[in-house]
């Protein structure tokens, strides 16, 4: 488990405190070697973890849409990219390049990618996992509303399957590690 896919936000105007923890994760990403592989926007966190990923020498994938190269948006930081027509292209490139994702707070965009992930595993196109990290209890109500669907029987399979939760950093190195391992 080399390729590590990263949705969160582009947005700068958000709290430090998960400009700080993307930090974290992007140093211990490229101090451990491993790829980021992300949408290549230069905002937000996004920008931010590319950063603190290249600083520790580790690569960087940048999976960038067509609207973003047209509204110059596109980090310079990445090592490779790839190039798509829109969003939905973008998605599919950035879970076949990864072999596990994490959902750092984000937005509409963030919560776009997470649902592909989770319902392309969940009618087998793959068994890759999403994992929250719940900076601050950032995805608390969603992860009660999920929690709901599986309560009420709307998933075929125990969310386990799609998702795991880290609300710790040492918490998310331990998912990661155990996914290494598998």
């Amino acid at each position: 488990m080399n390729k590590i896919g990263i949705f969160c936000s582009a947005s700068q105007t958000i709290d430090n405190i998960y400009f700080e923890k993307t930090m974290e994760l992007g140093k211990w990403m490229g101090e451990q070697g491993k790829t980021l592989v992300y949408g290549g926007a230069n905002m937000g966190l996004m920008e931010c973890v590319a950063q603190t990923v290249k600083q520790g020498g580790g690569n960087i994938i940048g999976v960038v849409p067509s609207k973003l190269e047209e509204n110059e948006k596109v980090s310079t930081l990445p090592n490779k990219f790839f190039h798509t027509k829109n969003l939905s292209d973008r998605k599919d490139v950035i879970l076949a390049e990864s072999d596990v994702m994490i959902a750092l707070p984000g937005g509409i965009g963030t919560l776009d990618e997470i649902f592909h992930v989770m319902a392309s595993a969940s009618i087998g196109y793959h068994s890759k996992k999403v994992i929250f990290y719940n900076i601050n209890g950032f995805y608390d109500e969603l992860l009660s509303i999920l929690n709901g669907f599986e309560e009420r029987q709307f998933t075929r399979h125990p969310l386990s399957h799609y998702f795991d939760v880290a609300n710790t950093f040492s918490e998310l190195t331990n998912l990661l590690n155990k996914q290494a391992s598998i």
